[in-house]
């Protein structure tokens, strides 16, 4: 059994996990932040990554105060002609816009990652900067299944094409498994991917020579829109965060 010198030294929230629970960077960030001295812990520079936030104390980043926040998680159907950000400054519709969050954002929401302005579908939003960061990483090879519409027929030899790998200009991309949605529509195909890189879909079939009229996310970390008509949201159930959370730490 530890002394009660030790286990004080354990109570309170490690100082990066506390920065993570306001909403304000994941953890990785937060110790960059504390790295270069623009944490403080009631007035004084943190130094130390692992040290602890005790109740009552005070946390400022840059001279900010900062606060956790009760982290939410919101399932978006994302419709056409909505950016995936929390502000636009070409003051377009954003997707916080669609949910209806407050133009201050009280709660920190953001999407994590990014559908491209007409591209439908699944789209997490939340405050929960450690899990969007882990979500996000190319590390944890989080899942995603697109249905994309070509203009001209995807003639069957393509399908491999995709799934061994085209080369773009940000180098070599491929989709995990590949196939037409319906045998006999030679348009529509199903294709799963574990990247996220800019437009990376769209960019794959133009290397491929075939322009997309419609590209839909109908899967992401296992969250389908199944329910959810474009535009409508909902909540997470807490058995889903958690199954989020076991995909990133299970990597």
């Amino acid at each position: 059994m530890g002394s009660p010198h030790q286990a004080s030294q354990q109570a309170g929230t490690r100082i990066n996990k506390y920065i993570a629970h306001t909403g304000y960077c994941s953890r990785r960030d937060a110790d960059t932040l504390v790295a270069e001295g623009r944490v403080t812990l009631d007035g004084e520079v943190v130094t130390q990554h692992g040290t602890r936030v005790q109740s009552g104390q005070t946390v400022r980043v840059d001279g900010e105060v900062v606060e956790p926040v009760p982290f939410d998680y919101l399932l978006l159907h994302k419709p056409k002609n909505t950016i995936s950000t929390t502000d636009d400054p070409k003051d377009r519709d954003t997707v916080l816009d669609v949910i209806g969050v407050p133009d201050d954002n009280p709660d920190g929401l953001f999407p994590v990652g990014r559908l491209d302005r007409n591209t439908t579908g699944a789209l997490l939003v939340t405050n929960d900067g450690d899990l969007a960061h882990k979500l996000m990483h190319p590390r944890y090879e989080v899942s995603k299944i697109y249905f994309a519409r070509t203009r001209k027929p995807f003639k069957p030899h393509l399908i491999d094409r995709l799934q061994r790998g085209v080369s773009l200009d940000d180098g070599r991309a491929a989709a995990d498994r590949v196939a037409y949605i319906r045998n006999d529509d030679p348009h529509g195909i199903a294709l799963e991917i574990h990247e996220g890189r800019n437009r990376q879909i769209r960019r794959m079939f133009e290397a491929l020579g075939h322009e997309l009229s419609q590209l839909e996310r109908v899967k992401y970390a296992g969250l389908t829109c199944d329910g959810l008509a474009r535009g409508e949201w909902r909540r997470l159930h807490p058995g889903e965060v958690d199954a989020l959370y076991r995909r990133v730490n299970h990597s």
